[in-house]
């Protein structure tokens, strides 16, 4: 049995030897995302890079017997790291606190999101960059308007990671309806901070909820992680659920950029749906390819409450953007 596990672990095609690359790996998502992303066979390179502890990280999951290289890299070999990254994944930056919004984080994770975007716009402009720092509406775009400043900023390469928003609504879904959360799939539109978080239940075989039930779900999915960062009581927000939900995604377009097909997942990108009305980025399900974003789908069909939520979700969504896009010009 050893010896086909072993073959398939060490028989990596071309297609499918990728370099990843993780920005802020020492910290509460970066190292249980670095274990993940060792088990993924698709990972045959993962660069590990923090301010501190990198190395540390590295040699840790670098004795995990899959066929990967790990290396772990300091302050002084950003770029490195980024050199040759396929995908580079972002969770870098300071976690909320009690009583801390995800826009209370602003000022400090804008100028560490800048700064890991230029250095990967100049070391590594064609990788697909996965942002999980925090607040995504507003990181995403601070990563855009740094990639044009360069000149190579490709739409089809920029994901905002939100698929932790889809992991809690398959879980919060499936303890009221007592079901196994594995079959319980949730389309989970808009943005990736409270009221922007937009759950299509119209859409799942959960449509008849009562309106009371209903409103406590999707309050719970929209907040879901204000229960982890009062249960840690100051010590930190949503680390390993968080960790796992990046890692699903950085599978996802890896598998992508590996070349199969039907891989979809909703993402924060930049998106046709909504720029006639001015919002720029929207999370919806994509299509995910070997160019990135292959496909952008609509939205679908919508309760009247689910209009609502989105018409709600879009007009936050305007100024969360436009605070990005404003901190750059203000700060290049």
């Amino acid at each position: 049995m050893l010896s086909k596990i072993a073959t398939r672990s060490f028989s990596s095609t071309a297609a499918n030897a990728h370099k990843v690359a993780v920005l802020g790996a020492g910290g509460g998502i970066g190292q249980p995302l670095s274990l993940l992303l060792k088990l993924n066979h698709k990972v045959t390179d993962l660069a590990l890079y923090d301010l501190r502890g990198a190395p540390g990280v590295a040699a840790d999951v670098s004795h995990v017997p899959t066929n990967s290289t790990v290396k772990g890299y300091n302050p002084d070999q950003l770029a490195e790291a980024l050199t040759g990254a396929d995908v580079i994944v972002i969770p870098a930056g300071v976690p909320r606190k009690p009583g801390m919004t995800r826009d209370d984080l602003f000022n400090t994770n804008a100028s560490i999101v800048r700064d890991l975007a230029k250095a990967a716009a100049e070391n590594a402009p064609n990788a697909a960059v996965l942002v999980i720092s925090n607040p995504v509406n507003s990181t995403v775009p601070i990563v855009a308007e740094v990639f044009k400043s360069k000149g190579v900023y490709n739409p089809k390469k920029l994901f905002g990671v939100t698929t932790l928003d889809v992991l809690r609504a398959s879980r919060f879904v499936s303890e009221i309806a007592g079901t196994n959360p594995v079959n319980e799939k949730v389309t989970v539109v808009g943005g990736h901070s409270g009221i922007t978080i937009v759950p299509l239940l119209s859409q799942t075989n959960h449509k008849d909820l009562d309106t009371e039930t209903r409103d406590a779900l999707i309050h719970r999915i929209q907040f879901g992680g204000d229960e982890v960062v009062q249960a840690k009581d100051g010590a930190g927000s949503a680390t390993l659920s968080m960790a796992q939900a990046g890692a699903r995604f950085a599978g996802a377009v890896l598998d992508g950029l590996s070349g199969e097909k039907d891989v979809i997942e909703p993402s924060f990108v930049d998106s046709p749906l909504f720029k006639s009305e001015g919002v720029e980025f929207f999370s919806s399900k994509v299509t995910l390819g070997v160019e990135g974003v292959k496909t952008v789908h609509p939205l679908g069909e919508l309760s009247n409450h689910e209009e609502e939520l989105v018409k709600t979700a879009k007009e936050t969504l305007i100024s969360n953007i436009k605070k990005g896009v404003e901190f750059v010009k203000q700060n290049p």
